[in-house]
């Protein structure tokens, strides 16, 4: 019998972080929750990263995921911007990490392919087939939707990720 896994996917970003938790039985999936975690963008950025770590581990504590996957980050032209959002990543990995998860990454084009079967899709293909990947899914915003896409491309991919963690510790 196939254990159920629950799975924590997680969009980083300093205004609004997503997140989505899904369940895993064998090759079903079951929605669990999702949201966004959100900093006041006239604080600090500090203060900015503290409210990302406490919400997200507000998350983490509540609903007990097993497994973690985030979206990597990507450069653009705004290096002040980028290295922002590698901050906030940070903290992103850092929660389910502190929380004793294996925290899987994943490159926005491997999440699109593994949810819309392309690796270059717009954000309402990935919601349509949300739904009909999991019909009684329900999420706010893209953030949430992308935290989502996320944790079923971790799910679809667990397999090969632990194998190749067994490979290369061997």
């Amino acid at each position: 019998m196939t254990d159920t896994i629950r799975i924590i996917g997680i969009d980083p970003g300093l205004r609004r972080t997503g997140w989505g938790i899904i369940e895993t039985h064998g090759n079903s999936l079951r929605f669990v929750a999702s949201g966004t975690v959100t900093s006041n963008g006239d604080l600090d950025l500090a203060s900015r990263l503290c409210q990302l770590h406490d919400g997200l581990a507000e998350v983490v504590h509540s609903h007990q995921p097993d497994e973690a996957a985030v979206e990597q980050t990507f450069v653009n032209k705004d290096a002040v911007a980028t290295l922002k959002l590698g901050q906030a990543r940070g903290v992103v990995m850092l929660v389910p990490a502190r929380a004793g998860l294996q925290v899987a990454e994943y490159a926005p084009n491997a999440v699109k392919k593994a949810v819309i079967g392309v690796g270059h899709g717009d954000k309402k293909q990935i919601h349509m087939m949300l739904k009909i990947l999991m019909p009684k899914a329900t999420f706010v915003g893209d953030d949430a939707a992308d935290a989502l896409a996320i944790a079923i491309c971790h799910a679809h991919n667990r397999g090969g990720e632990r194998m190749r963690k067994m490979l290369a510790s061997a």
